[in-house]
């Protein structure tokens, strides 16, 4: 062989080697470095721009997609723990021209964390009340969409800040009770029994109660590597102190019922979307909303867990846009 085309081959050969062998490290040495930079490489491929705005010295940390138009702005709050970028997998699958807000909840990822600060249900909606007057998303009514604790804070932001939002989603929310236990109250109540409540099932500190929670919050079973369990590990525990701060503040009586309390306030069209096999918030929650709230529409899914936007994000945004599709035309209608 030609000594310049094998020179070529070696170029060539070390030229792809080096990402290769960065993204073997990464993988292997540095797994939480990985996860950030999916997140990052997402939300660019999506259109997602992080933005920041400060409310006095109070910071909001979000993203966002599109401008306001004729169509409601959809607002998005995040669950426990989680963060904006969870709301991903369901923007994948929402029109390029809706206006997307996706916020950093109280205390998380790049929103401000204070000692000093109220966190319980009511504390929390206070807080995005002021982040979306820094914005001036309630310019015009929009509509709000909230997970399991962000669907708690959504439920009470919608009874107290009524004339902020059109139309309401909300996913597995917290903040109701139940006839029936799941089998993460079923959890709580024997760690409290145990004197154990330090070890919260949605507090993982190790691989193998990061796999726990999953099984937990999923219905369906997903394969992951053992090396992106300890990164999933690594980005969660350097805050685990303060999510155990915020869960007992959140499952204290002050904030426990939060949404129950005000369901009867809320006077937006409603849609409730419940994973049938949830098994951190029981699914009778969702009779529980319609009951109470006039113009509420349920939609249970089978084979789906409390991990509704990881697992059916499809079936969850088409879900949302024929809500939005209905009301828009129950509105000319009545026109």
């Amino acid at each position: 062989m030609d000594l310049d085309v094998l020179n070529m081959f070696v170029i060539a050969g070390g030229t792809l080697a080096i990402p290769i062998l960065a993204f073997v490290a990464s993988f292997l040495l540095w797994p939480s470095a990985l996860i950030r930079i999916y997140y990052w490489y997402w939300r660019r491929a999506l259109g997602m721009q992080v933005r920041y705005a400060n409310y006095d010295d109070y910071q909001f940390c979000y993203s966002y997609r599109g401008r306001p138009g004729y169509r409601p702005s959809i607002l998005m709050l995040h669950g426990f723990s989680a963060h904006k970028d969870m709301w991903l997998s369901i923007v994948k699958f929402l029109p390029k021209n809706l206006h997307l807000v996706c916020v950093d909840m109280p205390g998380h990822e790049g929103t401000t964390r204070s000692d000093l600060d109220d966190y319980s249900i009511s504390g929390q909606a206070k807080r995005i009340h002021q982040f979306v007057e820094c914005i001036k998303l309630n310019r015009r009514p929009f509509h709000l969409v909230g997970t399991s604790m962000g669907g708690n804070v959504a439920g009470v932001y919608a009874a107290q800040y009524p004339e902020d939002i059109c139309s309401l989603t909300l996913i597995c929310p917290a903040g109701l009770p139940s006839t029936t236990d799941s089998k993460f109250i079923k959890q709580l109540r024997e760690l409290q029994e145990s004197k154990r409540i330090d070890r919260i099932p949605l507090i993982p500190s190790t691989p193998e109660e990061m796999a726990d929670m999953l099984k937990l919050c999923s219905y369906v079973r997903f394969k992951v590597p053992q090396q992106i369990l300890q990164g999933l590990v690594d980005v969660r525990i350097p805050h685990n102190d303060f999510y155990r701060k915020l869960f007992l503040e959140i499952v204290d009586e002050k904030s426990r019922h939060s949404l129950h309390e005000n369901m009867s306030k809320i006077k937006a069209p409603t849609q409730v979307i419940w994973g049938k096999q949830d098994q951190v918030l029981d699914v009778s929650g969702a009779n529980v909303l319609a009951s109470a709230i006039p113009d509420c529409h349920v939609y249970i899914l089978e084979n789906c867990g409390h991990s509704v936007v990881v697992e059916r994000p499809r079936k969850t945004a088409n879900l949302i846009l024929e809500f939005l599709a209905l009301l828009h035309s129950i509105d000319n209608n009545k026109k």
